[in-house]
């Protein structure tokens, strides 16, 4: 009896196995017609994106944005989902200055699937470089920031002297972090 059980379990599990490995085999990358007409609208919709930001205008900008986004800023405790950041970014788009990032150098990359892409920009910014980058999925017909990630660039020669300016600060956030 027990050489019945242990032969139904390694059937069983083999035949989940190979279901689970059928399922992501047959998986169809996108063509590459499909990917470059995807990342002009992807492009569109960042450079509108960056737009509705600079025209400190809420609801568009926030239109970009699916549900369930997340938003890491440039400050280590920028950590916010959608309506978080929403309710972090108001005042300044309710006083008509947000903030204005044009794109510089951009690239967009997908895996394999068509819905789900990601991307990463050289931005020019009040803070002067920046990087932005994320990951974006199609609803709907339209591209939608599901994550986005602001960080700053510091020049590698310069990147001591700003370790100082913060090493206080962080060093703090860090024991509070660590300790949890």
């Amino acid at each position: 009896m027990k050489f019945f059980y242990q032969t139904v379990l390694v059937i069983c599990t083999s035949s989940l196995l190979f279901a689970c490995g059928q399922q992501t085999e047959t998986a169809t990358p996108p063509s590459a017609t499909a990917i470059a007409e995807s990342k002009k609208q992807i492009a569109a919709m960042l450079d509108s994106f960056n737009l509705a930001a600079a025209n400190a205008d809420y609801d568009r900008y926030f239109n970009f944005y699916t549900a369930d986004a997340t938003f890491n800023g440039t400050d280590a405790t920028e950590n916010w989902d959608k309506p978080a950041f929403m309710t972090w970014a108001k005042p300044f788009f309710d006083r008509k200055k947000a903030w204005n990032f044009t794109s510089i150098k951009r690239n967009i990359y997908f895996g394999k699937y068509a819905d789900m892409a990601w991307f990463e920009e050289l931005l020019n910014t009040q803070m002067k470089i920046c990087r932005g980058s994320g990951v974006v999925v199609k609803q709907d017909g339209d591209w939608k920031v599901q994550q986005y990630v602001l960080s700053a660039s510091i020049p590698n020669n310069k990147l001591d002297s700003v370790i100082s300016l913060k090493k206080a600060e962080e060093d703090s956030l860090i024991n509070i972090l660590t300790h949890k």
